[in-house]
């Protein structure tokens, strides 16, 4: 047995610092308050993020040659898309570099204004008709810097509300701020179902594709404002009082001393890219071009998903505080196993099966809340932002930005590409769930109480 600063998971009888009960402290007004405008301020800027791949067969046609077989298109339209999550790492260690040193809130409003600006930017973009190769190479810099912002975005929004809720309730803190980020998908899949619904095909191409992008960027910057209301996390506080903000290149520790925890997270992140890459984001143009479904009844099957998720992610918080993470990665990436069999093998199906499956498997996409749950704590304060940011985003980078194009190679050959892929990482989060840190972690406090743990 060896004295290391971990804690136990966290559970009703059992705080994350490892070293006492858990106090009497509950969620107070302020606490409600940061998980009001974090959740709010992670839905308008997951919804800028996303909104282009739900346009994604609209944006193909419109920013390249009419000339270009469909399937290049379509590659071509989601290697912009990867594009933005290539740059997610750079924007994350960055903005999580100053978050460390100079404090979370600052950085957690930066990032949403440099998502929200290039989303207004997209929706105002001349096209391939108007000004030939200059309309996909702006729309590759725009992804570009709305890949640089997510980057910083969502690990700083985990650490800031990790970091903020009690001990108590740190999973269902976390768990309710991943449901506001995925409320972003949700957002983003019924304005695309409106958009559908009120205007014909051709206003589609004519006009109504920039609405959803301009709406976004003008929402956005209103979450700017919002997030000045926010107030700096008690555990950089106290870092900075104790004067112990890391005096080092935060990544340099990381990288020296966090290696495992590195590889734990970016490991999950691969499991979470395939859960949310695949099921909520590349299936509503899967639907229709494999399986031939309406774009319209696709995109709202598809919102019934994304809700079921959005609850989801409550829902594992809520459990992950009752019976531990553990258990709950074991039951729900076993659950996303199965039931994304049943949903890729009954398709086409029929209109009602379409919804009763897609809606079942997004439940169990819930389960990628556990990922921030453990990714938060496996890091120590000093450098918990640089360490979930780094780990994070290099691996999103790498298997969020390539599933959709490796994706779109596969299906020329297997139809149920989705379902293999899918199921597989399914597959990893249950063995993920094994590992020491899906039970314990870092105290969220530094200098907290430490654990022992055997090798």
């Amino acid at each position: 047995m060896t004295s290391q600063a971990l804690s136990p998971d966290v559970s009703p009888d059992a705080s994350p610092d490892g070293a006492r009960p858990l106090s009497a402290r509950t969620l107070d007004s302020r606490d409600y308050k940061t998980l009001a405008l974090s959740a709010l301020g992670g839905t308008l800027e997951f919804y800028d993020f996303v909104i282009y791949v739900f346009f994604a067969t609209v944006l193909g046609a419109l920013f390249f040659p009419a000339d270009m077989p469909d399937w290049l298109r379509q590659l071509q339209t989601f290697g912009i898309f990867a594009a933005g999550y290539l740059a997610r790492p750079v924007g994350g260690i960055v903005i999580a570099h100053f978050g460390d040193l100079l404090g979370r809130k600052r950085m957690f409003t930066l990032s949403i204004f440099l998502m929200a600006a290039p989303t207004l930017v997209i929706g105002l973009l001349p096209t391939y008709a108007s000004i030939g190769i200059a309309a996909p190479l702006l729309l590759l810099a725009m992804r570009v810097l709305q890949g640089a912002a997510i980057g910083g975005e969502m690990p700083g929004a985990w650490v800031f509300v990790g970091e903020h809720v009690p001990a108590q309730r740190y999973g269902f803190g976390i768990g309710t701020l991943t449901s506001g980020i995925t409320g972003g998908i949700l957002l983003g899949s019924l304005v695309a179902v409106g958009i559908n619904r009120y205007y014909l095909p051709a206003e589609v191409s004519d006009f109504a594709w920039r609405i959803p992008f301009v709406l976004g960027g003008a929402f956005g910057l209103v979450s700017v404002y919002l997030r000045r209301f926010l107030h700096e996390t008690p555990v950089f506080k106290e870092l900075a009082d104790r004067k112990t903000v890391a005096r080092e290149l935060p990544l340099r520790t990381v990288l020296r001393e966090h290696r495992a925890a590195s590889i734990y997270v970016g490991l999950l992140t691969w499991v979470l890219s395939a859960a949310i890459v695949v099921v909520v984001l590349y299936t509503p143009t899967y639907l229709q071009k494999v399986h031939h479904i309406p774009a319209a009844l696709a995109l709202e099957a598809n919102a019934l998903a994304t809700l079921t998720l959005t609850i989801g992610c409550v829902l594992v918080g809520w459990a992950c505080d009752r019976i531990g993470t553990r258990a709950v990665m074991l039951i729900g990436w076993g659950g996303l196993f199965a039931t994304a069999y049943l949903f890729y093998t009954g398709l086409p199906g029929t209109p009602a099966t379409l919804f009763w499956h897609y809606g079942l498997v997004g439940l169990f996409v819930g389960t990628i809340a556990t990922v921030p749950i453990a990714g938060v704590r496996a890091f120590p304060a000093p450098v918990r932002f640089t360490g979930l940011s780094f780990a994070y985003n290099m691996s999103y980078a790498v298997f969020g930005g390539l599933t959709p194009v490796i994706l779109t190679v596969w299906l020329q050959h297997d139809t149920m590409a989705p379902a293999h892929y899918v199921a597989v990482l399914a597959g990893l989060g249950f063995l993920l769930a094994l590992w020491p840190l899906a039970a314990r972690g870092h105290a969220m406090r530094d200098g907290g109480g430490s654990a022992t743990m055997s090798r």
